[in-house]
Order: C-alpha cells, then sequence, then structure tokens
C-alpha cells in the first residue's frame, strides 16, 4: 500500500500522457487520508463534550473544508498550509488536512519554510487547550502527538521531494546525453557524406573529364582518319573502365566498412609519375618535377599529395585544355611535403570544356586540413595556382 501511495505522490514526467490522471488520484487518496485521519481524531477526542470549543458537526465541517482546500495543494502549497494553520487551534479534524498540506510543502518548497509551518502547527496546541474548558488528554501528549506526527509528515515529504529531484535530475542528465549522442550521430553522418562526396569526386572527376574530351574530339573531328577513331575510342574504353573500377572500390568499401573489412589499396606518392604519365597520354602537355623526395611517406600524406594533383590535373584540363602544366613536388620527412601546380587561364586558354561542379578544391582544403596542412589557390597574373603544404613528421 504504502508503495502505491508513493507511486501516486510522485508524479511522473511532465509530458506522460497519463500524469493529469495520477495527479487526479493522487489527490483523492490525499483528500481521503487527511479525512479519515481526522475524523479518527475527532473521534478519540470525544469532541461532542460541552467543552470543546466548537460542536462536532462545526468541527466536521471545518475539517471537511479544509480537506476540499487540499485539491489547490499543488499550485499554492504555502497558501494552503498558512490557510489551514488557524483552523487546527479550533478544529481537531483539520489536524489532518494540515499534515497532509505539510508533506506538501515538504515536498515543493524549501526546507525551512515547512519547518517553520509545522514549529507554528505543534505552538497552537496550548491556543486549543486554552479554549477547551476539559480536554480529555494533557498538554503533553497533544504537543508529542502533533509533533511526531509533523516530523514525519515533515520527513516523507522532504525524502518524496529528494527522490523526485533526483528523478527529475536524472530524466535531464539522460535526456541530455541522448540529444549529445544524437548531435554525435548527426555530426558524424555530416562527415561521412563529406567523405562520401569528396572520394566520389576524385574517383570520377578525373576519368570523366578524360572520357568528355576524348568524346568532345571525336564530335568535333569529322575527319579524323579510322586509326584516331580507334585510339581515341580506347582512351575513352580505359578511362571508363578505370572510373568503374575505382567507383567499385569506393562502394566497396562504404557497404562493407561496418564489417571490418580493410581497405583496397588506396593511390600515393608512389603513383603520382603513374597520373601524370596518364595525363600526357590523354594529350596534356605536363612539365612533372620531383625534387629529392624519400621513399616511404605517411599514409595519409602520400594518399593525399596524390588527391592535390589529381585534382590540379582535372582543373587544368577542364578549363585550360591545349595549355601547359608544371607540376613540382618537394621536400622531406621533418619539413613537410610541398605541392604547387600551375596552369594558365588566361583570355586564351578559351572557356571551359567540361562541366564542374567546383566541389574539387573544397575536398582539397578538406583533405589538407584532415591532414594538418594548409592550401592556397588562385589566380596569380595569368596562371592559376594551386599550392599545397603537408606535414611530414621525421
Amino acid at each position: 500500500m504504502s508503495a502505491l501511495l508513493f507511486a501516486l505522490l510522485v508524479p511522473g514526467p511532465a509530458g506522460e500522457p497519463r500524469a493529469a490522471a495520477r495527479n487526479r488520484l493522487a489527490d483523492g487518496i490525499a483528500v481521503t487520508l487527511a479525512f479519515g485521519y481526522g475524523a479518527l481524531m475527532l473521534r478519540l477526542g470525544d469532541a461532542s463534550r460541552a467543552g470543546a470549543p466548537l460542536p462536532w458537526y462545526a468541527d466536521a465541517a471545518l475539517g471537511t473544508l479544509g480537506c476540499l482546500a487540499l485539491l489547490r495543494r499543488r499550485r499554492r502549497p504555502v497558501a494552503v498550509a498558512a490557510a489551514l494553520l488557524p483552523l487546527t487551534a479550533v478544529s481537531v479534524m483539520a489536524t489532518g488536512a494540515m499534515l497532509v498540506a505539510l508533506f506538501t510543502v515538504a515536498i515543493r518548497r524549501r526546507g525551512t519554510v515547512a519547518l517553520l509551518l509545522a514549529a507554528a502547527y505543534v505552538a497552537l496546541v496550548p491556543v486549543y487547550y486554552l479554549l477547551h474548558d476539559d480536554p480529555e488528554f494533557p498538554l503533553w501528549v497533544d504537543l508529542v502527538v502533533r509533533a511526531c506526527t509533523a516530523a514525519g509528515a515533515l520527513g516523507w515529504g522532504m525524502f518524496v521531494g529528494a527522490y523526485r529531484r533526483l528523478t527529475e535530475s536524472l530524466r535531464e542528465h539522460a535526456a541530455r546525453l541522448e540529444a549529445e549522442q544524437q548531435l554525435r550521430v548527426d555530426q558524424a553522418r555530416l562527415t561521412e557524406r563529406a567523405r562520401i562526396a569528396r572520394e566520389m569526386h576524385d574517383v570520377l572527376a578525373h576519368r570523366m573529364s578524360m572520357v568528355s574530351l576524348h568524346a568532345g574530339a571525336l564530335e568535333v573531328r569529322t575527319d579524323a582518319r579510322p586509326e584516331e577513331i580507334a585510339i581515341a575510342a580506347g582512351a575513352i574504353r580505359t578511362s571508363a573502365h578505370e572510373a568503374l573500377q575505382e567507383l567499385r572500390g569506393v562502394i566497396g568499401v562504404l557497404r562493407d566498412g561496418a564489417a571490418g573489412r580493410p581497405e583496397p589499396p588506396q593511390p600515393g606518392l608512389a603513383d603520382v609519375p603513374d597520373l601524370v604519365a596518364g595525363a600526357r597520354a590523354m594529350g596534356l602537355t605536363v612539365g612533372y618535377r620531383c625534387e629529392p623526395v624519400a621513399a616511404g611517406p605517411p599514409v595519409l600524406l602520400g594518399r593525399t599529395a596524390y588527391r592535390i594533383v589529381q585534382e590540379g590535373l582535372t582543373n587544368a584540363r577542364k578549363h585550360s585544355p591545349g595549355e601547359r602544366v608544371d607540376v613540382l613536388l618537394a621536400g622531406a620527412a621533418g619539413d613537410g611535403l610541398r605541392i604547387r601546380i600551375t596552369n594558365p587561364c588566361g583570355p586564351a586558354a578559351g572557356p571551359p570544356e567540361v562541366p564542374g561542379a567546383g566541389a574539387g578544391l573544397i575536398g582539397v582544403g578538406e583533405r589538407v586540413a584532415l591532414a594538418g596542412g594548409r592550401v592556397e589557390y588562385g589566380r596569380r597574373g595569368d596562371a592559376f595556382r594551386l599550392e599545397a603544404w603537408l606535414p611530414w613528421p621525421a
């Protein structure tokens, strides 16, 4: 029974659909308990004697009004307790309502307020005896009874209040943790989307730009010899096949990453010469210079450097077709790796033949930032320069 009463007197979360019904049920139980306790005290005190301050029916009426006042205890607990306090000086039955009011104040207000109300409640016992011509029990008995019952109401109320505050703090803490977890999930999702977009761009932009250029050449050169057409078609087929293979690798990593499978080998610094050779084979004039760079750079550095050069060649092919592109790699362990790609961008370069989404350089900036380096790009006179520095631990 006590567990049931405790559950009813401690409301659930504010948004719980059944909270209002529980509160109404708890109010009904509180009024019933107050009425029952007051009626018991009225019967034990034999208030029907002529010496009582009020006849028993008046006492019962005041006690009933006090019990009904408890229906407002949630909104104004101190006011309800203060209003019931003077009734306890003349009405025995009002003591039940007063104890429930003290219990509510102990839950919802500071302990000092509840203690002052309880002290005033006990201090009114002598007033009742002054108004009673022939009390049935000695003064000290009523003092002990009131003090014990008031202490019980305060103790239980403070315990319930502490439990409620603890429950609410735990609930808020759980909600805060859930919100933080959701924020981390959203951040991870955004990061993963950016990584996917970066990988897809790196994989497709370079190869598909080659396909577009060769297809455009076939379209405008209607007088091309069969041998030239075959070479261009072979280049298109090779570029499309390589793009498909790299795309399959990226999709495989995305699909099987949760299963713990190792990622397929990624291009690195050692693959940059092959990248330059492929660009030259596609008709791009590339000046490549690699100053002494020790072998065995970190994997992240090599992969980032490869993607930077790849993006630089792709942009040059899009925006400066037929122009020379200069690629420089320089650095060593302890000094960092410097990458510089320069291509003309003056009026002679003409409009871009291959459309771009503009996300490539953004992806380069993200990659360099992840590697702890820095990157600059933009127009320098009649040339466009992409320059990056990547840290290379000694």
